[in-house]
């Protein structure tokens, strides 16, 4: 993808479940594009859609009406079995709870979207794991199980998971929640250190201080962005990266 391509847009999302006889908009109407290379922090308190809006954008839910385009691709019109793969494919994730296998190495939770990624049955998946964690700071603990990490280190194998399969995107769903201030600045630096690689990542959070890292912020109210602004001057985390 050559630089500043459109990673993904979103026009007029809409996302209503029924509960009984009541229909709840979770998102009524959301436009929004995300270029390659942005930095993006999506906030909002809960219930405001923001959770929502990510498992659109994660191809894990579809929109009830509207468009969405991921790389070009119209996705909400796609079976499973597409969205799946588009999820393995152009999507890394990393969660607020890490989603670590506990009775499986660094090495081996970062193999795992090689394993079902039907595009990558001939590529070498340690050699290209070893580089994921290397590439988080974690080269000399590819043999550790999650209970022998710290929580940041626990996160950083997350991290070089999302990245195994070279993803246009990843997707950051409060990444810093359970972890403590040093540790989450240092997982910030990491993060801003990806995307001066070209890593284009979009991170929900409801952290002012966190936000504040990130290159644009958009904000969520009652399914509804209500702001939407570049940040002129991001903060610099200078964490500890070995963290």
């Amino acid at each position: 993808m050559k630089n500043n391509e459109t990673v993904i847009r979103t026009i007029g999302i809409t996302k209503v479940y029924s509960t009984g006889d009541v229909d709840v908009e979770a998102l009524r109407g959301i436009d929004l594009e995300v270029r390659q290379g942005d930095f993006t922090a999506i906030m909002g308190a809960s219930g405001s859609g923001k959770s929502t809006f990510m498992n659109i954008l994660g191809c894990l839910d579809i929109p009830s009406s509207g468009d969405y385009y991921l790389d070009g691709i119209r996705v909400n019109t796609l079976s499973k079995d597409k969205l799946s793969d588009i999820r393995n494919k152009k999507i890394g994730f990393v969660f607020q709870g890490f989603n670590l296998l506990s009775r499986t190495t660094a090495l081996e939770n970062v193999e795992l979207p090689l394993l079902y990624n039907r595009d990558s049955s001939n590529v070498d998946s340690k050699r290209l794991a070893q580089q994921a964690l290397e590439k988080v700071n974690l080269g000399d603990r590819v043999q550790h199980f999650p209970n022998q990490l710290s929580g940041g280190q626990q996160q950083r194998v997350a991290i070089a998971r999302s990245l195994v399969n070279n993803p246009s995107l990843i997707l950051a769903d409060e990444p810093t929640g359970n972890l403590d201030t040093k540790t989450s600045v240092g997982i910030i630096a990491l993060f801003q250190e990806l995307n001066r690689q070209g890593i284009t990542i979009v991170l929900v959070t409801h952290e002012n201080d966190i936000a504040e890292y990130t290159k644009r912020i958009v904000e969520f109210r009652d399914g509804l962005v209500i702001r939407d602004h570049v940040n002129k001057s991001p903060k610099e985390a200078a964490g500890d990266t070995t963290l």
